[in-house]
């Protein structure tokens, strides 16, 4: 199980950390082109997107790594099923009706939630 879970949890955690670190530092035009989305929501609240989403990376990967408090990769994998259940709420109200990704983000994350419970 512990193999299985860095094999999910590692690309997942990369992906987030990258897409956090892209909403926190890039501007709304230069976001526009990857996230039509981000119009709709006002500026602080993209930037705290981000910062939550390099939260729930940074949680998958140190507390199990480390062995400090490794109950919290459960829960930021929760925390990342219950991000993309609201990314995918977003795009289907919005005119960006494209969630493949968003489906297999929160498929992967909640692979991840399950098998960070057998650490």
């Amino acid at each position: 199980m512990n193999i299985a879970y860095w094999i999910a949890a590692g690309p997942l955690a990369l992906f987030y950390f990258y897409a956090g670190t892209l909403k926190v530092i890039r501007s709304r035009d230069q976001l526009r082109p990857m996230m039509a989305w981000v119009d709709r929501i006002p500026l602080p609240a993209l930037r705290a997107l981000g910062a939550v989403e390099i939260l729930g990376a940074t949680g998958l990967i140190l507390p199990p790594l480390t062995g400090i408090a490794p109950s919290l990769a459960p829960a930021a994998a929760i925390g990342l099923v219950l991000l993309q259940t609201g990314a995918i709420a977003v795009h289907l109200t919005g005119e960006d009706r494209r969630i493949a990704l968003n489906t297999g983000l929160l498929a992967t994350a909640a692979l991840t939630s399950w098998l960070a419970t057998g650490l």
